[in-house]
Parts: C-alpha cells; structure tokens; sequence
C-alpha cells in the first residue's frame, strides 16, 4: 500500500510529480487505459509495510511489572520514588494510556524529593500538555488558577553553603601578633583588606594568611597573575566583611567565581552562583552561563540555565547549541546540572528530540547520555532498547545489534525485534525464524511474538497461522489485519478483503487502516466510499501524509473530490442527517468536512465533529475540533457554550458549569441549556438535582436546534427519567427522540421495557438498533441483558469479535465458568483479555477469583497491578486489605 507508485526513487512531494496517471485520471473523471484491477498493478498499487518497532518499555507481563513497582512504592524511602513514577510511566507509554502516562509523570512531580526532579517531571507535564494552554486561560477567567508548571526560583530551593572556618579564623586572630590589615596589589593597584576577615573566606586563605607560607607575615601580596582585577578583589574585600555580594555586572560576578573557585572560597562562589543564575532569563543567557556553570561547578546557576531549556521544549532542541551542550556533558557536569535526576532528565530529553525526529543524530545524541545515566537493569532496558531503535532507523547495524543485544540481556525481550530485523537485513532469515520461536517457547506467547515471526516464514500458509494467532492472542495489533485484506484484494477477493480491514475499524480507527481500505476503493473505483475515508484521516490528523510520507492526504482529498458529485447545502444535511441517524460516524465526519468548505457557521459544525471525534475514541482530535468550534463562533454565547464543553471535558467541571450560565445570561439557546444540564446531571451529588436537570433540558428542547441535537437532549431526559423511576415519562421522550431518527433512543426505550417487566420487548427494541447502526457492539453487549442465557453467550461472543477491546463480554463469560465451577478456563478467560487490554476491573475480578481458590500471591499481585491504575479504588482497597491478612 505504501508504495502506491511506481517509481520508488520518486521523494518529489508535489502530487502530480508523481504521475498519479497510473490509477486515476482527473480530467473529464475518465479512468487511465490500464486496469488498475490487472494483478500486476494490484501487487505495486497495494504494499503492506512491516509493522513498526516501537521505542518503548514492553515487559513481557506488565502486570507483575506493575505489581512490582507498586509494592517498591509502598516502602521504599522518599528520594527512590520518582524513579518509580517514571517506570510505571514508562509501562503505561508501552500500552499506550495516555491519561495513565500523565498521571505517573504527575505523580513524580509530586513525589520530588529535590528541585531538579520538580524541574524535570514539571518541563515533562508542560510538554506533554502543548496545545492546552487556552485551558488554562479559561480557567484563570473563572477566577481559576492553573498555572502548576510555572519558572522556579532555584535559588530558593539550594540551601545556602555554611563557611565552617569563621570561627578558626578568630581564634588565629588571637594568637597571631601581626598587622591586621593585609594589601592585595592588582597590577599597579594596592586593595587593602582585614586579614582576618580574608582568611575566614577559605581553608587556603587562611593558611596563606596566618599559616607557615610567607604571605602570613606580609604586609603586600601579589596577585596578579590570578586573573582577577581590582574592581574584583575590592568586592572579594567587601564581601569578607559584610558576606553580602552587591548587584554587579556579569562578567565581573564571573570573573569573580572563577577567583572563588581557584581559592576555594565556599560562601563567595555560592553567593556568585546565586547571583548569576538571577541573570538567566533567556535562551541565549543559559547558552552563554551553562558552560561556565559546568566548569565551575556551580549548581544553581547551572539549574536555572536548564530549566530555561526545558521550560522552552520542544523548541530549544531545534538550537544546536543547546543541544551540543546537553549532550557533550560527563557524568560529573550531569551531576551538577540536575543532581541525581540525570535520568529522568534524558528520558524526557530522548522523547523530544524522537518526536521531533526518531532518527536523527540528535536523537541519538541524547540517547547515548541516557544510558550512560542509567543506574540499574530496569532503567537500562529502557535506554538500551530506544537507543537500539534509533541506530536501526539511521541503518547503522551493527551498534543497532549491539545495543539490542544489551536490551534483551538485560531482560527486555521486545527488543528481540531489533535483532531479528537486522538479522533479516543480513541475511539471516532463518536464525530470526528460530528466535522468535526461542521466544515463544519460553515465554508467555503474546500476539507481537507471533506478528514478528510471520514476517520470517517460508510460506505464506504458516505466514498466515502466525498472523491468526496473533490476532487471536492480541486483537488490537493492526498489521495482521492489514497482511490478509491486502492478500485478499491482490488475489481479486473484494469482498473478504474489506470484510477483513473493517473488522479492526470497527473498534479501532487508525489512519494507517483507513489509508489502505482508501486504496482499495480507488482500485474498486469506490470514489464516494475513497473520499469519506480519506476526510475522515484528514479530521483525525489534519498533516497526514500517505505512501510513506511522501504524499499530504490533501492532495488525494482533491483529486478524488473530481470524481464525486458536488452537494448543496440541503443535501449535506440530509445526508448527515442519513449518516447520524445510522451510526456511522466516519460517514458522519466526511460529510461534515466537506461542509466545512462551504458552510458559513462553521463553529457549530466543528462542535459536531468534535462530538463524533470523542465516539470514535479520537480525544486529542476532539478537543482540536471543539477549540476551532470556540474560534469560529459566530457569538459571544456561542463561545462561551464551546468554552464550557472544552473546561467540562478536562475535568473542570464546575468551571464548564459557569460557562453555561454565563452564555445563558446572554441568550437562552439550546447548546447552552443543554451543556448545563449535562454538566450538573454529572457533577451533583444531590439526588433531588434530577428536577432541574429535567428544568434545564424541557428549556433546550423550547430553543430552536436542529432534530439531531433535540433527539440527544429528548435520549437524556429518558434517561432522567428513568433514574427517577418515571417510566412512562421516559418512554415518552425515547419514543419522540425515535420519531425523529435519534437511534440510540432503541436502547432507552428498551430499559424501559425490562423496568415494566417486559423483556421481550426489550429484547425486540435492542434488536431493531442492531438492525440499524453500523456500530453495534454495544448494542449487542446491551441486547445480551435482556436474553436467556444462551442467547446472552452468543451477543457476547458477537460483541467480541465485533469489539473486542469491551471488557463485560470477558467479565461474564469468566463468571460463569466460576459458577460452574471451572476455575482454572475463568482465569485463563479474563488473563486472554487481560493480555492485551489493560483494564482494572478484569483485574479486579481475577483477584478476586484468585484469592477465592486460594492464590494468594497472584490475588496480592493482581491487587496491586489494578491499584496502579486507580490508588483510590475502594473496592481494590479493601480486597487487597483482606490479602494482605491472608500472606504468610
């Protein structure tokens, strides 16, 4: 699929520089002379890449890993646990939970027992929260601050150096009969200072001063070949009386370090190292201190010039001199510069610059000061595996196979990839055959052992085993499915082969998947079904690029826009209308595209996309969409209404709540009412809230809005209803929301039914919404309540391969094999699960099946595994009390 076109040394970005000829003629809509269905244009135009070796920490069974580290937490002392917080971060990034990841590096954060942890973790929190900082704003116009990752004051933080000589120096005093003045001569300059007062600056004062050398019993000495001027020595002098440092220029505070440093004057450089780190206010200001901080070892000039740098991530890393600086540094600079944190510093430096890109020398740069930062086995299967993934993507081999190697005996077995697909690149297919089947053998099997090692079979048959038992072992992986609809459609079979990429877009929307099923109906000549996926990647990741990256997907999205026909504004809501009422949200979002382009009221239609975007599990696109929603809007209670739905969705929920008033003070429209309603209905702990929610959604359904939006608010004021045990009511606003096609409203009113004792009914209502959305899962893990428990197996067997990422069809099935007594299938069927979607109530109830047969230890470290996912869970809290009574 990848290499679409037929010249591979093509890299021109520019569409028509690749001569798309081949497979779609623009003009007059007319296809190209030759077939692209012949197989020899299939087998160029359809080319599956190797899946990606992903640069992150995959332990073999994450939930010991997890186990582990929460156990360490639990007794470990306060300086050790930020290197926790970072490694179950690191776990959390390997299985891909982005709102788990922040609430690890969070956690640090809090957990810091020095400034340089705060400063890392703090940068770390920022960088991953680029984008938000209109969320902040907002807060701070409700009155809110949020301002957590602000600059620190380092000096505040270093506690002051305590000169232990003052006293000696007194009592020298008074033993010594000699002039208590001494003159220091600079060139042709005499500084005349007290004695005593100078040699309680430092061990090597006092011993020139009052000791044996000469200098004790002088009067005048020389200094001036020990670069430091008069205006320098008369602030030393000043200093050794009062031990205050006057506001000076830079240079000369530098000049005076440097003197500080020579003589070993404690106090004087501590008060130099202060003083200069208040100068650092710029990028250019810490480039141009952090050399002299390293040289002369001066630790909070030195954190403050880094904290510049990181506060200024991503972007500082595209200055060559910061980077030249951060990564020629030894271990001794690492300490100066960020104490014990050099870690977790250059975990967070590595990620940047691999965002920016993976494989660039600056990646490995930082790599490179990562592992050699690393303090035990864990930390190095992390350094050594990313590393490893850098060197193979800059096709330097052989240091690529031996940092691979390092990863793996270290006990990352993941990184047995690297090695294998060097071992390809030599010639060695064979021998990585045999180590993935090593691997297999004496470990737990997982779905990317199985994907890996398809890639070395001799045949495509056992390619194909591999790849079915990894989709068996690991669902989620997308490029078994990719390997079989590409096969498929190469041998003519279109039906199968789309039968098999939709299978994973039904619970996954990933773009690579959307970009090969986009393929496949250009060779179907599909323009419509091409241009709805190829909108849909475009809503999900405005930059995307196809075919390796050497083509933007806007430039496909107007080629194949020629080829279909052209709506008007009563169509693209009709059609939406269509799509909406169907369930078809990918659907759903290309109409919305291509209303974007013609439609004036664009705010509200960046306000539905973002509504799908969130269906559809795509949150970081969502809240993209909804912040062009508030920038588009076309008033100020329109803005504010999108302004609460942005604070509502980061957790701010009584912010969201302000908004909603504010905008209705200003216009008693729909979205507003309805955003009330909604954010009370979620946030109030009083039951009697019901009524004013009701209040709230009646005053929605008054203001004009279009029937999609009032079948949600009629599907929600059931759902009121309901709770409030008012059935008839309920079934009242389902059955509206229904006459106007709000489909969802079938499940509604089918609770209705089984609360009138009428589950055949219920059966029959959730039946009718299977039959009409695209996306049924959860209509089938629904409908399964109300079956006989045959029928409940078969829904849920249904929902599984449909969806195989929800938990309850697993959780069921696991309890019923408990009831039958079969404990040993109940595990086995919530750790298949487990294997590949972390989840803390598949956890939860395999504890609890393990502390029921009596395994304590594996009920102690399922306990602990779901704790790192929730701390607070009270019900995990209080099986892991009871196991915890039960260990020996």
């Amino acid at each position: 699929m990848r290499t679409f076109f037929p010249s591979e040394s093509c890299k021109e970005t520019h569409l028509n520089a690749l001569n798309p000829q081949s497979w779609l003629q623009v003009e007059r809509g007319k296809l190209s002379k030759v077939s692209p269905h012949s197989p020899s244009s299939l087998e160029t135009l359809i080319k599956v890449p190797d899946p990606p070796i992903l640069p992150f920490f995959k332990p073999v069974d994450y939930v010991e890993v997890l186990a582990q580290i929460h156990k360490e937490l639990e007794s470990c002392p306060p300086h050790e646990r930020t290197n926790l917080y970072l490694l179950q971060f690191q776990v959390f990034k390997g299985l891909g939970d982005i709102k788990l990841m922040r609430r690890s590096l969070r956690l640090a954060w809090l957990k810091a027992s020095t400034v340089h942890e705060r400063l890392v973790f703090g940068a770390w929190l920022k960088y991953e929260k680029r984008g938000e900082e209109l969320i902040s704003d907002l807060l701070s116009s409700c009155g809110k601050c949020s301002k957590e990752f602000g600059l620190i004051d380092i000096g505040c933080e270093f506690p002051s150096v305590v000169n232990s000589s003052l006293v000696d120096g007194a009592v020298v005093d008074q033993k010594n009969n000699i002039s208590g003045t001494v003159s220091f001569k600079i060139g042709d300059d005499k500084i005349t200072c007290d004695r005593q007062k100078m040699a309680t600056l430092s061990p090597p004062f006092r011993s020139m001063l009052n000791g044996c050398f000469l200098e004790s019993v002088s009067e005048d000495i020389d200094l001036s070949k020990n670069d430091i001027s008069s205006a320098g020595m008369k602030v030393i002098s000043e200093f050794s009386s009062t031990g205050i440092l006057p506001d000076l220029p830079t240079d000369l505070l530098l000049e005076i370090m440097v003197f500080s440093s020579k003589f070993c004057c404690e106090n004087l450089k501590d008060s130099c190292d202060r003083k200069l780190a208040k100068f650092v206010s710029s990028r250019n200001d810490a480039v141009e201190l952090m050399e002299y901080a390293l040289e002369e070892n001066c630790p909070v000039l030195a954190a403050s010039c880094l904290q510049i740098f990181l506060q200024e991530l991503p972007d500082s890393l595209n200055d060559e001199r910061v980077v030249d600086l951060l990564t020629s540094v030894n271990s001794l600079h690492r300490s100066i510069m960020v104490g014990s944190a050099s870690f977790s510093l250059y975990c967070l430096l590595s990620q940047v610059a691999m965002d920016l890109d993976s494989g660039s020398d600056k990646s490995a740069r930082f790599l490179e000061q990562l592992v050699d930062s690393t303090e035990n086995s864990r930390q190095k299967m992390v350094a050594y595996h990313m590393l490893g993934c850098v060197k193979l993507a800059k096709k330097e081999y052989d240091e690529a196979e031996r940092v691979f190697e390092v990863a793996l005996s270290e006990g990352h077995v993941y990184s047995v990839i690297g090695l294998t697909r060097i071992g390809q690149i030599k010639g060695g297919k064979l021998e990585s055959y045999n180590k993935l089947s090593s691997v297999i053998s004496n470990y737990t099997p997982l779905g990317w052992m199985y994907q890996e090692r398809s890639l070395y079979c001799e045949n495509n048959e056992k390619r194909w085993e591999d790849l079915e038992k990894a989709t068996e072992l690991d669902p989620t992986l997308t490029y078994p499915y990719m390997y079989r609809a590409a096969s498929l459609m190469k041998k003519q079979n279109v039906q199968d082969s789309l039968a098999e990429i939709n299978k994973i877009l039904g619970f996954k929307l990933a773009v690579e998947c959307l970009e090969l099923r986009f393929c496949f109906y250009l060779v179907l000549e599909d323009y419509q079904s091409a241009i709805c996926d190829v909108q849909a990647i475009l809503t999900i990741s405005p930059d995307y690029r196809m075919f390796e990256g050497r083509v933007p997907a806007t430039q496909f999205q107007t080629l194949v826009r020629e080829h279909v026909p052209n709506w008007t504004t009563a169509d693209y809501w009709l059609q939406l209308y269509d799509r909406w009422s169907a369930v078809d949200d990918i659907g759903s979002l290309s109409v919305i595209y291509q209303m974007l382009d013609s439609e004036t009221a664009k705010g509200v239609l960046y306000f539905r996309q973002s509504l799908l975007l969130l269906r559809l599990n795509c949150p970081e696109a969502a809240m993209r969409s909804l912040q062009l929603a508030r920038q588009h809007a076309s008033s100020e209670h329109e803005r504010l209404v999108y302004e609460g739905w942005i604070l509502y969705d980061t957790g701010h929920c009584d912010e969201g709540l302000k908004k909603a008033e504010e905008s209705i003070s200003l216009n008693r429209s729909f979205e507003a009412f309805f955003l009330k309603a909604y954010a009370l209905a979620d946030s109030s702990q009083d039951p009697t809230c019901s009524s004013t929610v009701v209040a709230l959604l009646q005053d929605a359904l008054k203001c004009p809005s279009d029937r999609l939006r009032k079948g949600q608010a009629l599907n929600n004021l059931g759902s009121v209803y309901v709770d409030s045990g008012k059935l008839d009511l309920a079934a009242d606003c389902y059955i509206n929301a229904l006459k106007i096609r709000h489909t969802r409203a079938h499940q509604g009113l089918a609770r209705v039914h089984y609360l009138k004792n009428d589950k055949a009914a219920a059966y029959e209502e959730m039946t009718k919404l299977i039959e009409k959305a695209r996306n049924n899962a959860s209509a089938y893990e629904k409908r399964s309540e109300y079956c006989e428990r045959e029928q409940t197996k078969i829904d849920l067997e249904m929902v599984t391969r449909l969806d195989p990422l929800r938990v309850y069809p697993y959780r069921y099935r696991a309890a019923v094999l408990m009831d039958n007594h079969k404990e040993k299938e109940a595990i086995a069927e919530l750790s298949r699960a487990i294997a590949f979607k972390a989840d803390l109530h598949l956890l939860h109830l395999r504890a609890a099946f393990h502390e029921h047969i009596g395994d304590v230890s594996g009920a102690m470290r399922d306990c602990r595994a779901a704790l790192s996912f929730d701390p607070n869970h009270q019900e995990m809290l209080e099986l892991r009390s009871r196991v915890n009574s039960q260990e020996p």
